[in-house]
């Protein structure tokens, strides 16, 4: 799936958590309606994909409960996406990556073979199954991860074992630290840990600018790696650093080395990672300047960075919502030309799915410490709304979705209605859906924190919390239906006054 990513190290973030968050996209021409709810592993012994017609057996007592952001239509799968474990593991997969032949010469990708010939003639050939993707990696991990680092472990061993059919990258966070992993061809992988004071964005690209293969080999204190990684880069000549007399040849370039850097790229995916760092880091560099040193094609644009100020939740609501406000490739804006405006693709785009940003808090009570922030549809015209994971269910209006009823009663479809009255009178209806944001995220804050409070007054564990959670979700919930009815009456109202067919006595 086309999607972006941006990760907050504890030492980058206003409140020192752990912040991983990825919109989910749909592919071109399609729509993929989503579900939030919560998910009981107990009893599975084996998972079967859609897609690869793989099967995986699974352990059956390590499983513990999950949040996760389903299709709403299960007929390619799960697609499960994103969630907190019940152990404060996070989990957010996947961001589609890209490639080059080489990687792909050297170890393809594990894809999904029919059987071909009639069963019992010489020339029949047996079904093979595929490798695990997207629609797999959230249930075949999350539900068993111990940390972070333990889900980097588990993935890989999966990956070493059944394959991928496709370049991904996958995010794991706890309390303590986030790990990035990315898939190098059919069976390899690399991972990194993300530095505590810096942030990530990734959109669409094999990200990963330095890998020291030395410590992924070894200690794995910042690095882990497919245990034949260097075997296997050497034997298809894959380092393509250039390294001065002396300088360690275990670092590498994993962007080089392993990804891409075509023309597609310039236009679809790192135009995105450039207005990220352009808002987080806004004196860097003269952003909007021919002269600067990385503009919105550049190949380098440094994969973790230092922000100029600590990031907030709606900071990274709003970089994952952006479609190039205040330069001349704004498709809404009033700069720039017709060529320009809506030249590169946007990160807040049409088919955003859902936006989970997974927040590992360090402070208060183990119970209310995981929050999971929900939006869903196209981002410039959504909310944020956060939802306490340590939970058992999930409010009706964001886990029933009916994925052919389109339904002001679900939150995903009042959304997508939104998004596509206001659209086509931006600055007419933008007053009123940056209110419902402010709006919205300012009750989300205020929840979490009487909500918080009163946990930690009453000293409730995490299964006596339960109630008090649910709770604060519902409400959360409510508010939001309430809010989201009032803002699509007055979209509907704008966009009816500008219909090609509006007539008035007056006009004649």
């Amino acid at each position: 799936m086309p999607c972006t990513t941006i990760l907050v190290g504890k030492k980058a973030s206003y409140d020192g958590s752990t912040i991983v968050a990825r919109n989910e996209d749909s592919a071109n021409g399609e729509f993929n309606p989503k579900r939030f709810c919560v998910v009981d592993p107990e009893g599975r012994t084996s998972y079967t994909s859609k897609i690869s017609h793989l099967t995986v057996p699974l352990p059956a007592e390590d499983g513990v409960r999950y949040t996760a952001v389903p299709n709403a239509d299960l007929s390619q799968g799960l697609w499960e996406e994103a969630g907190f474990s019940a152990r404060g593991v996070a989990m957010s997969a996947t961001e589609t990556l890209t490639s080059n032949e080489r990687v792909l010469g050297a170890d393809p990708m594990v894809v999904y073979q029919p059987a071909k010939g009639t069963p019992g003639s010489d020339d029949f050939e047996p079904e093979q199954p595929g490798g695990i993707g997207e629609e797999d990696m959230v249930t075949l991990v999350l539900p068993y991860a111990r940390s972070a680092r333990d889900g980097v472990r588990i993935l890989g061993e999966l990956l070493e074992r059944y394959g991928t059919y496709e370049m991904n990258g996958i995010a794991f966070s706890d309390v303590n630290e986030i790990w990035w992993l990315e898939t190098v061809g059919g069976h390899h992988w690399i991972a990194k840990r993300v530095p505590d004071n810096c942030y990530v964005t990734m959109p669409n690209q094999l990200g990963i600018d330095s890998f020291d293969l030395a410590d992924a080999l070894g200690e794995q204190i910042e690095h882990m790696c497919s245990p034949d990684l260097a075997e296997w880069m050497a034997a298809h000549h894959l380092d393509l650093t250039l390294r001065a007399e002396g300088e360690d040849d275990k670092v590498f370039n994993p962007r080089d080395a392993f990804g891409s850097h075509s023309d597609e790229d310039h236009l679809y995916n790192t135009p995105r990672a450039w207005s990220m760092q352009r808002f987080l880091n806004p004196h860097a560099q003269s952003w909007d300047s021919p002269e600067a040193p990385m503009g919105p094609e550049a190949n380098d644009l440094p994969w973790a960075s230092v922000p100029e100020r600590k990031v907030t939740i709606e900071d990274v609501k709003y970089v994952l919502s952006l479609h190039y406000q205040g330069t001349v490739y704004d498709p809404y804006g009033k700069f720039g030309t017709e060529a320009t405006r809506g030249h590169y693709r946007p990160i807040g785009i049409n088919r955003n799915s859902q936006l989970s940003v997974l927040q590992a808090r360090p402070y208060g009570p183990e119970a209310t410490r995981c929050v999971q922030w929900l939006a869903f549809g196209s981002n410039p015209f959504n909310a944020l709304l956060p939802f306490y994971a340590s939970v058992s269910q999930t409010p009706a209006y964001l886990e029933q979705t009916d994925p052919k009823r389109v339904s002001t009663e679900s939150f995903y479809w009042a959304n997508r209605l939104i998004a596509a009255m206001a659209d086509a009178n931006y600055a007419e209806c933008v007053p009123a859906i940056e209110a419902y944001q402010l709006d919205l995220g300012s009750e989300g804050q205020g929840v979490l924190a009487t909500t918080d409070a009163l946990v930690a007054k009453q000293g409730l564990g995490a299964e006596a919390a339960q109630d008090l959670l649910e709770e604060a979700n519902q409400h959360m919930a409510d508010y939001a239906r309430e809010k989201t009815d009032e803002l699509l009456a007055k979209v509907l109202y704008e966009r009816s006054m500008h219909m090609a067919n509006h007539f008035a006595r007056s006009d004649a």
